[in-house]
């Protein structure tokens, strides 16, 4: 049994240990470099286009656990993609970072810089067979349309209408001026029609159903609390032909010694290690992911796996997990792409 969780759990349920909670993860979530930023972009990207979901950069996109700074969806705007929407649980974002890390990407694709590979980020998935500048996704003259002056100063105006936009949604009640006051229910940032930040982003409403190209997402959807949920939203959202891409990290994040360890505990001890915290991990293992995606009849069109053969073995797991397929017990990570 790993004890620190659980003194932790314990800890988060204390007045204010909550917030503390939340200002600590703030500074740590999220907070990825350019070229971090650029090669998860890429690698979705790359990958979309390899198993022929997308012919190009897609128009509407749409991610899942944005993080700090938004750099993988700022990636995605200067690529091609006309609109980004980053939906979040608490909100991470940092305006002030923002502008900065904008500048620095757009710099690596106007030297259509090689995607930072293994020998960078040798965590980093999916692995790509090639990490050379696509070329090929950006036929007669792509880039260069993408990259146009006028094109880059508008999305940076964007991200500086979003920087200094700091309203919640409004839902709420008048104040003495007679106007509306944002609701604290969803806080909502806008850029310029180019940029939207929601949080919390569990409302279907909020985004126009059959709009959104791709909805994507790295290492967050094995946070994310309903899954189901998420899954029947994402195809609601998305076009015909639209698509997921998401990288799911199934370890314990943790929880415990071993890498699997998490499905050592029976819900009560679960229940303790969760404690007050804003969010943890869902602990649905790879086979649950793609059953639900199947069920909202979203074709998956790639899986790569991530297994390893250590952690807990089978008669360590608690009772609710006894019945984990042998290839469960050992996926420690999967890259899932699926067309609606």
């Amino acid at each position: 049994m790993h004890i620190r969780p659980m003194i932790t759990g314990i800890l988060s349920c204390i007045p204010g240990m909550k917030k503390l909670h939340y200002l600590l993860s703030k500074g740590k979530i999220g907070d990825a470099s350019a070229r971090a930023s650029y090669s998860i972009w890429m690698r979705h990207l790359v990958m979309a286009e390899r198993n022929g979901l997308l012919k190009g950069c897609p128009s509407i996109i749409a991610e899942l656990g944005p993080g700090k700074t938004l750099g993988v969806g700022l990636a995605g705007l200067i690529s091609g993609a006309e609109k980004y929407y980053g939906l979040d649980v608490v909100e991470y974002c940092s305006s002030s970072e923002t502008l900065g890390l904008f500048d620095e990407i757009v710099e690596l694709f106007k030297n259509r810089t090689d995607i930072p590979g293994e020998s960078e980020y040798p965590n980093v998935k999916p692995r790509l067979e090639s990490y050379k500048f696509p070329e090929h996704i950006f036929p007669n003259g792509a880039l260069e349309k993408a990259l146009d002056e006028k094109r880059i100063a508008k999305i940076r105006n964007a991200i500086s209408l979003f920087s200094s936009n700091d309203m919640g949604e409004i839902t709420g009640k008048k104040n003495s001026n007679n106007k509306m006051m944002p609701s604290r229910a969803l806080r909502n940032k806008r850029g310029g029609g180019i940029i939207s930040y929601y949080v919390p982003w569990h409302k279907i409403k909020i985004i126009e159903e059959m709009t959104v190209d791709m909805i994507y997402s790295q290492a967050v959807m094995e946070h994310v609390e309903d899954v189901s949920e998420a899954y029947k939203t994402m195809r609601l959202w998305l076009k015909p032909k639209g698509i997921i891409s998401h990288q799911i990290d199934f370890k314990s994040h943790g929880t415990a010694a071993e890498w699997n360890g998490h499905w050592g505990y029976g819900d009560f001890l679960w229940k303790i290690i969760k404690g007050g915290k804003l969010y943890l991990i869902n602990r649905a293992p790879h086979s649950k992911h793609i059953s639900m995606i199947e069920n909202e009849d979203l074709k998956i069109v790639c899986d790569i796996l991530v297994k390893k053969t250590d952690g807990i073995q089978r008669h360590q797991l608690a009772r609710k997990f006894k019945s984990l397929s042998d290839e469960d017990l050992h996926i420690s990570g999967a890259f899932i792409q699926a067309i609606k």
